[in-house]
């Protein structure tokens, strides 16, 4: 059974840094294309970032670019997701999700992790 679970959402300043991990075990993780959402109180979940299956192309939303860092580690079965400068406007949950094909992952990605809390204060 694929599982994509994510950790390391918090409370934080303005100004400051939180990563988040996604592990995927069951999942043959070095064939996915990997991707970060959020979704805040109402509002779409929106694609930040997303990661091909080798870790070679990346893409970012125009909201976090600069400011975001995703990476993987394909011997580990892990995605993070490095979130610098941080604004309260990017309070939100955090999800991973997954696809074969990093064009999919961003729009309808097969798996879905629970979701972690990011909460930025002013």
């Amino acid at each position: 059974q694929v599982q994509l679970v994510e950790s390391g959402g918090g409370l934080v300043q303005a100004g400051g840094s939180l990563r988040l991990s996604c592990a995927a075990p069951g999942l043959t993780f070095r064939r996915y294309a990997m991707g970060w959402f959020r979704q805040a109180p109402g509002k779409e979940r929106e694609c930040v970032a997303a990661i091909s299956w080798s870790g070679s192309t990346t893409d970012y939303s125009d909201s976090v670019k600069g400011r975001f860092t995703i990476s993987r580690d394909n011997t580990k079965n892990t995605v993070s997701l490095q979130m610098d400068s941080l604004k309260p406007a990017d309070t939100a949950v955090y999800y991973c999700a997954a696809h074969l094909r990093l064009a999919r992952v961003r729009t309808t990605p097969d798996y879905w992790g629970q979701g972690t809390q990011v909460t930025v204060s002013s």
